[in-house]
């Protein structure tokens, strides 16, 4: 998924930013992800959010070295409700440029499946398994909207949100399983780009299409499949071989209901074409 994230602990903006005036009378105090914002603290006392920072450089550590990104431009997202993503004036999406060893500029997101190349700041550190965990002040990720880790933050699953007391890290996290088709929680997906799905939860954030064209596939939680009915892409993974985990093991085929997922600590449920 790379460049879908890149670790952001240690950046500055560069002064070429501001006007000269600006710049020669305050520096820079922190950076850090509000949401999907990116906060800026000057010595001054004065904050900076994301749409402050239309064509600011930042200077970002990633992979022991350095790279400079440009924020080009900042909307909120207007949603699509034919790919499940609600209009929300909290989540900000940036058209983020990194420059090359040659001075060039690219986006740093590859287009998605809906041609969006959009990313956005994450407070958190991402884990191997493709899951993002809580972290120390000021260190965040940088997701493009095409992978799981940002599309969950559009469908609705807020890693800073706790719906019914429920962590939103566990929420978020059982939404990228989810997307990812990641049934047995170790970071390894099976689905493939373009794959249609329909998702809904316990807590009303999404609600089921009741498409009949799509069957119970598998209900979630942050550990992975909590069961499994159908699996999305049979040429990547078979019932048979899921069967073969211990966390599935008598969990698999037409035993896996919503009734039976629910009953077993579900957060969300996913149907899809069998």
């Amino acid at each position: 998924m790379t460049p879908r994230c890149l670790k952001s602990l240690a950046i500055a903006i560069a002064a070429g930013a501001f006007t000269p005036a600006f710049a020669q009378s305050v520096t820079l105090q922190s950076i850090e992800a509000d949401g999907t914002q990116f906060k800026v603290t000057l010595t001054d006392g004065r904050v900076l959010r994301s749409r402050d920072l239309v064509e600011a450089t930042l200077t970002v550590a990633v992979d022991g070295g350095t790279r400079r990104l440009r924020i080009d431009a900042v909307e909120t997202d207007l949603g699509e409700p034919e790919r499940a993503v609600p209009p929300s004036p909290h989540v900000f999406l940036h058209t983020l440029l990194v420059e090359a060893a040659d001075g060039s500029w690219s986006n740093i997101c590859q287009p998605g499946p809906d041609g969006r190349q959009q990313a956005f700041p994450l407070a958190g550190r991402a884990r191997p398994d493709s899951t993002i965990g809580p972290a120390e002040q000021g260190a965040f990720e940088i997701t493009c909207t095409g992978g799981a880790q940002g599309k969950c933050v559009r469908f609705g699953y807020a890693p800073w949100d706790a719906p019914q007391g429920v962590p939103g890290f566990d929420l978020y996290n059982t939404c990228i399983r989810m997307v990812r088709a990641d049934y047995s929680g170790d970071g390894k997906g099976t689905t493939r780009d373009g794959q249609q799905i329909d998702l809904y939860d316990r807590f009303g954030i999404q609600q089921s299409d009741n498409d009949p064209a799509f069957e119970f596939e598998a209900g979630w939680s942050r550990d992975g499949a909590v069961c499994v009915r159908h699996v999305r892409v049979r040429d990547n993974v078979t019932l048979d071989a899921l069967e073969q985990l211990s966390s599935l093991h008598g969990r698999t085929g037409a035993v896996c209901t919503e009734e039976f997922a629910r009953a077993r600590g579900t957060l969300i449920f996913n149907r899809s074409r069998s």
